[in-house]
């Protein structure tokens, strides 16, 4: 069952676009509403919003705690704001139970791992129980032998847990084996875990109420380490993670604040998934499939309230082995999804100004941030209605300032990491030729990992967790030039230029009750 890379599944149906009535939403912390509540400012990217007088009651009742209604407006106007990040669902439970899951664990050679999964499952997921198929109400367990050297023993651990065993007699990667599982199950709902995953007690809890929204047709939990680190490898991976998506909630999208999510805890609607993963994928299949999901139509949550144990890769050859391993999928994924992958997207005019200041020209990027404002004011005054330049003085020249000037300081933190993850092999020959590039070269290379350890705070010192980033940021672009290299492409290498997101959704989609501006 090969993924392709076109759809995944059958797009959902008119109804479907339409958040459901009855759903709660909640605004995303960094959601503003300016201008008297008529102007509404968030999501990732970010968006401006300027509501109708109805439109703007009905976005300050939901924020108050009223349900949607059933009304085709109202519902639009919700389900642009669910989609663009703005708000996040307020859930209360659903239709589907555990008995509407079977859950689908490949494994190769990692008996041990295995064990503590199930161990994990029938502990405490469902009641202390083994997850049984005879057992009403309870979800099933399909284990996917991909090829394990001693196949008996992985049937063993298995049946033991009440677990049905597929076994593959040649190994096909995560990809195909997720593959096969999915196609022995038969329940509307099926959850993917990786064997090294530990769950404990209600992971499903916070996952399964999203399905009660019909156009949801994935959500994914957060996945923290199983124990605390002790060495400093362990530590920096228990805070940094790739696979921990961090605490806020999500719609999951190339562009959106999370862009992707992990095939390690994943629950999928069945139906839907049948075009399953790609199997010549050995890295970044799960990557791949979320994205065709999100490209059909349907939308994939990310729930951080869900957590997932994992037992993180803190041995240094086999975690820079596996940061190596995820670099190398960048150009393939480029490949199928053209402009998700790139290191830097970055606004023309924001371009300009760090140019001209790398050239030591601070004045000109100066210039060129204010010209950039005054564009952004241009803009956001067609959508709030005020008079430009005068009026606009109470809510666009601020908010142009904030977006634009901001946006332009804010670049950068990624710029930095740009640098470090995959553009080094040409910066350092450029720093070591250029004198007076070494220090600003350096500063933007230090200050982006300085920047995560004071927003995270890790049991980890600055120095070290530095210098554990910088190592992170190696062994992932020694990956991404490799794939390059094989794949015979050099976009997953080149900046993008302009918006960020990559699907536009427009205000036609909320009726009249709103108009729109994006910002990158």
């Amino acid at each position: 069952m090969p993924g392709a890379a076109g759809s995944a599944g059958p797009s959902p149906g008119p109804e479907e676009e339409l958040a459901p009535a009855g759903l709660g939403l909640r605004p995303d912390p960094r959601s503003r509403l300016l201008a008297g509540g008529t102007v509404l400012v968030g999501g990732s990217p970010v968006r401006v919003l300027r509501l109708t007088p109805a439109g703007a009651r009905q976005v300050a009742s939901w924020w108050s705690g009223t349900p949607v209604p059933d009304s085709p407006r109202a519902r639009a106007l919700a389900r642009r704001l669910l989609d663009t990040g703005i708000a996040h669902p307020v859930l209360a439970g659903g239709a589907l139970g555990p008995g509407d899951v079977t859950v689908v664990i490949p494994v190769r050679d990692r008996e041990a791992e295995l064990t503590r999964c199930l161990a994990g499952l029938s502990g405490g997921a469902w009641g202390g129980r083994p997850p049984g198929p005879a057992q009403a109400g309870m979800p099933r367990v399909i284990v996917v032998d991909d090829g394990s050297c001693d196949p008996a023993a992985i049937a063993r651990v298995a049946s033991g847990a009440g677990a049905r065993v597929v076994h593959r007699e040649v190994n096909g990667g995560p990809g195909a084996a997720r593959n096969t599982g999915l196609a022995a199950a038969d329940t509307p709902l099926v959850a993917f875990l990786d064997s090294d995953c530990v769950p404990g007690p209600g992971w499903l809890d916070a996952l399964l109420p999203h399905f009660a929204d019909p156009a949801v047709g994935a959500v994914a939990p957060r996945i923290v380490p199983d124990e605390p680190g002790s060495t400093w490898l362990a530590r920096y991976e228990g805070a940094s993670s790739t696979l921990d998506m961090g605490a806020r909630a999500s719609i999951v999208r190339p562009g959106s604040r999370v862009p992707y999510v992990p095939g390690a805890a994943l629950v999928v609607r069945r139906a839907l998934a049948q075009t399953g993963f790609a199997e010549t994928m050995r890295v970044g299949e799960d990557v791949d499939f979320v994205w065709r999901l999100a490209a059909s139509g349907w939308r994939v949550r990310y729930e951080p309230a869900a957590a997932m144990r994992h037992r993180h890769r803190v041995r240094l050859p086999e975690w820079f082995a596996r940061r190596k391993d995820y670099g190398t999928s960048a150009a393939i994924l480029e490949q199928r999804h053209p402009g998700a992958v790139r290191p830097l997207y970055i606004s023309a005019w924001t371009a300009l100004a760090w140019l001209a200041a790398a050239a030591g020209h601070p004045a000109a990027g100066a210039a060129c941030t204010g010209a950039g404002i005054a564009l952004l004011a241009r803009r956001l005054a067609r959508v709030t209605g005020e008079d430009w330049p005068g009026s606009a003085a109470r809510t666009v020249w601020p908010l142009a300032a904030r977006l634009a000037g901001g946006g332009t300081l804010a670049a950068g933190r990624p710029l930095g990491s740009a640098i470090s993850r995959t553009w080094w092999p040409v910066a350092l020959p450029a720093a070591l030729a250029v004198r007076r590039m070494r220090w600003p070269l350096a500063a933007l290379v230090v200050t982006p990992p300085l920047l995560d350890w004071l927003d995270r705070r890790p049991p980890l010192d600055p120095a070290r967790y530095v210098a554990a980033r910088l190592l992170d940021d190696l062994g992932y672009s020694l990956g991404v030039w490799q794939g390059c290299a094989g794949r015979r492409t050099i976009r997953p290498l080149l900046p993008w230029l302009g918006s960020r997101h990559l699907d536009t959704p427009r205000a036609k989609s909320a009726g009249t009750m709103m108009s729109s501006a994006d910002r990158s």
